[in-house]
């Protein structure tokens, strides 16, 4: 069992609008919230306890990455983007258990 907590963000109907609404837009393509989503690992529950307080110190990341996720261009992106707007645009799934079942060692493609 891994020392993290799981978050995956599900886009809500406002990001949904935002995807649509880009220029380059295909309107038979949005976001599906039911789709395959990132999931984001943040520390463990029994280590830092509150939830709340680790999404709030991590939402501006997560969200850049989700905006990032549909569109490069950082001049489409809502402006200023808060905490409140994160938990209207997208629908949060914390998991506190992670099991991991791999037999290779977990690697981080950012450190190569």
């Amino acid at each position: 069992m891994l020392n993290r907590c799981a978050v995956i963000v599900r886009p809500a109907q406002p990001y949904i609008d935002w995807a649509a609404s880009l220029p380059d837009a295909d309107e038979d393509i949005v976001p599906d919230p039911d789709g395959e989503q990132t999931v984001y690992l943040l520390p463990d529950l029994a280590d830092d306890g509150d939830i709340d307080e680790m999404i709030a110190d991590a939402f501006g990341i997560i969200f850049e990455s989700e905006l990032e996720a549909w569109c490069i261009d950082e001049a489409t992106w809502p402006k200023p983007r808060t905490l409140a707007m994160f938990k209207e645009w997208f629908m949060i799934e914390v998991h506190s258990i992670i099991h991991d079942l791999a037999a290779d060692p977990l690697v981080d493609d950012d450190d190569e």
